[in-house]
């Protein structure tokens, strides 16, 4: 199929600009972009009808900008603890998804969608994690995720330490060793 040519009304990252003419494929632009608002059909209509409102979007989009980087400034630095079960090799069972931390951030006072957060694979494993929420298409800030099987184990790790179980190791009974065995027998 041939690509459908798109007029972009905001930054997509790895895409292009605000009004930019792309060429993408045609289940992307269906499927994504245009649900979204985030482009319209490169028509003749709608490619002079831009044109006459390139002005008010670009000022509206600069003023969305700019209340963006204020709050990531009010923000920065912002760490989320999630307590989840893990084994003692630090898997979690089961994973922390984009959902999670977006619910994170919000019982840490900063409200997000979860499609803001820009998390490549789910965490599956405890320690820190930095992951990327898009506040606006041009403001990305970094927020730290602590996942930790327990309130004391995230302050220990948000201090540096390291999680390990050596204290369990000393509880273990000591290695069966087959050679005093075969003598005793």
């Amino acid at each position: 199929m041939a690509n459908v040519e798109l007029i972009l009304l905001q930054r997509v990252e790895k895409l292009g600009q605000m009004g930019e003419i792309v060429k993408v494929r045609p289940g992307y632009a269906r499927n994504f972009l245009l649900p979204q608002a985030k482009a319209v059909r490169a028509t003749k209509n709608n490619r002079e009808r831009f044109e006459r409102e390139r002005v008010q979007l670009e000022a509206q989009n600069l003023k969305r900008r700019e209340e963006a980087e204020r709050i990531a400034e009010r923000v920065h630095g912002l760490s989320v603890v999630l307590i989840r079960q893990a084994s003692d090799a630090g898997s979690l069972y089961g994973s922390v998804t984009a959902r999670d931390i977006a619910d994170g951030c919000a019982a840490s006072g900063l409200t997000i969608e979860r499609s803001q957060v820009l998390l490549e694979h789910p965490i599956k494993t405890l320690g820190l994690t930095q992951v990327r929420v898009a506040l606006h298409p041009e403001v990305v800030m970094k927020v730290t995720v602590n996942v930790a099987r327990s309130p004391e184990e995230a302050e220990k790790q948000a201090r540096g330490e390291a999680i390990t179980r050596d204290e369990d190791a000393e509880d273990e009974p000591e290695a069966f060793d087959e050679t005093e065995t075969a003598e005793q027998a």
